[in-house]
């Protein structure tokens, strides 16, 4: 039995469910308890439309839910009569399923988890192991976020950037237990593509493939952090490069640039490169002036001072960090690392060592601190 298919199909029976009266809550949970029962019984007994078994399955865990709490017997009346079993309706509420579990009511954390469970056909237990929470955690945050859009109408529309941050949210996540959280998220990202036709969707999926492509050489032994310019370009995976980059050229050729496509064109160019020295740092300043306009971002005038750096020498990238607020993460960093190209180690050794104490996370403090020790070592001759 496909796994990955049988999720695939959870959006569109809730959909189905919701479109026959059921709230949004009692159609997701009654699809879960479907799906436990689909993986029980297909491997030994297949059914002919997978879709239809599932409609109706969801459908009479519904009826037996509702019949079993006497407070709501008016929505018992409503929906006793069982439909027969037979082909599913042709509609697809997928992607209103996507607007509604990203709705902008909710949390970040709370769309995710709800997005992973209702759209990703992913278990409470799938979701709190990747995350690293206790699973009774998990699912309080997932019913607090459907009581939170419960009523909401589900042929609202929705905002598409909303979705698409959600969705680069969980790529970035990582990964954890038996949930590849970066693999579905392009999983989830290629199916809002097919849905949509958008070419800002198609640019987020072409930066995720982009991505993971580079992602078996961007850690090394223990988890340390490997910078770009360090890593073995031969363990980049090249058909998933291949298929980002397909991606990207044919959402460009829409023209309607927007800034996950810039980002895209901007990983696209380093994928293209046998080494840093010959990357095309020129075009990659030429995608940030794109991106900072779109954006406006002071994080992608930051990474812009870096590619200016490499296109034009390390003073010029100095320069290019004008109106950059010092107090932005990784900013200790980038002038260390421009300090170093422009020969002055001393400074360079004292900003690395600052921006060692300022970081966020463990890798990269370890990586910053490698890097102050490194530099005084040369100091030292």
């Amino acid at each position: 039995m496909n796994e990955s298919l049988l999720r695939e199909l959870v959006p569109a029976v809730i959909g189905v469910l919701v479109r026959r009266g059921a709230d949004f809550a009692s159609a997701e949970d009654a699809v879960q308890e479907a799906l436990i029962r689909a993986l029980e019984t297909w491997p030994d007994d297949p059914p002919r439309d997978p879709k239809a078994w599932l409609v109706t399955a969801a459908w009479r865990r519904l009826l037996d839910a509702t019949r079993a709490e006497a407070s709501r017997r008016d929505r018992e009346l409503a929906v006793e009569v069982e439909p027969s079993a037979g082909p599913a309706p042709a509609t697809d509420d997928t992607l209103r399923l996507y607007f509604l579990c990203a709705h902008p009511t909710l949390p970040p954390a709370s769309a995710v988890a709800l997005t992973l469970r209702a759209v990703g056909g992913l278990t409470t237990r799938q979701i709190a192991t990747a995350y690293l929470v206790p699973e009774a955690t998990m699912a309080q945050r997932i019913s607090r976020a459907k009581r939170r859009i419960a009523g909401l109408p589900l042929d609202q529309p929705g905002d598409l950037g909303t979705v698409l941050r959600m969705l680069y949210l969980v790529f970035n996540e990582g990964y954890g237990g038996d949930v590849d959280l970066a693999a579905e998220a392009i999983r989830l990202t290629r199916q809002l593509v097919a849905l949509t036709g958008e070419p800002e969707a198609a640019g987020l999926l072409a930066l995720m493939l982009l991505h993971h492509a580079r992602r078996a050489s961007r850690t090394g032994p223990g988890g340390r952090l490997v910078p770009l310019a360090e890593q073995d370009r031969s363990r980049w995976d090249t058909r998933l490069i291949a298929d980002g980059v397909r991606v990207l050229q044919t959402a460009l050729a829409r023209d309607r640039l927007g800034e996950y496509q810039a980002q895209a064109a901007i990983a696209a160019l380093h994928a293209d490169a046998p080494t840093t020295e010959e990357t095309d740092w020129v075009q990659i300043v030429e995608w940030y002036d794109e991106l900072l306009r779109l954006t406006g971002s002071p994080v992608v005038r930051l990474n812009r001072a870096v590619a200016v750096g490499e296109a034009d020498g390390p003073r010029a990238g100095m320069a290019a960090l004008a109106g950059v607020s010092p107090r932005l993460p990784r900013y200790a960093a980038v002038t260390a690392y421009l300090h170093e190209r422009a020969g002055d180690l001393e400074q360079a050794a004292k900003l690395y060592a600052e921006a060692s104490r300022a970081a966020t996370s463990a890798p990269e403090r370890d990586h910053l601190t490698r890097e102050a020790a490194r530099v005084r070592h040369l100091l030292r001759g």
